[in-house]
């Protein structure tokens, strides 16, 4: 069994469209989505080019998951937590 692990730019609306195009796909034993740091662990026995590639066809823009993308959601978490936008404080 494999785990592949993409990252994959969408919003809450994306994941619908995402669990559909790997649904076609035979051998996905669990999909797990997390939006917040747009990441997407699927486990099964596909290969993972043929994950990748059906992510990509439903319309979405995916990449495998690096140890980059975990430091750079380590960093963002780090310093936007406490960040609040208040639209109405432009002065």
């Amino acid at each position: 069994m494999e785990v592949v692990e993409l990252k994959v730019e969408m919003v809450c609306i994306h994941e619908k469209r995402l669990r559909k195009c790997l649904s076609k796909l035979k051998g996905i034993e669990k999909v797990e989505v997390d939006t917040n740091c747009q990441k997407v662990v699927v486990t099964g026995y596909t290969h993972k080019n043929k994950i990748l590639k059906a992510v990509r066809r439903g319309g979405l823009k995916a990449d495998f998951w690096s140890a980059q993308n975990e430091l750079l959601n380590a960093y963002v978490s780090s310093n936007y937590a406490n960040f609040r936008f208040n639209p109405f404080n432009f002065f």
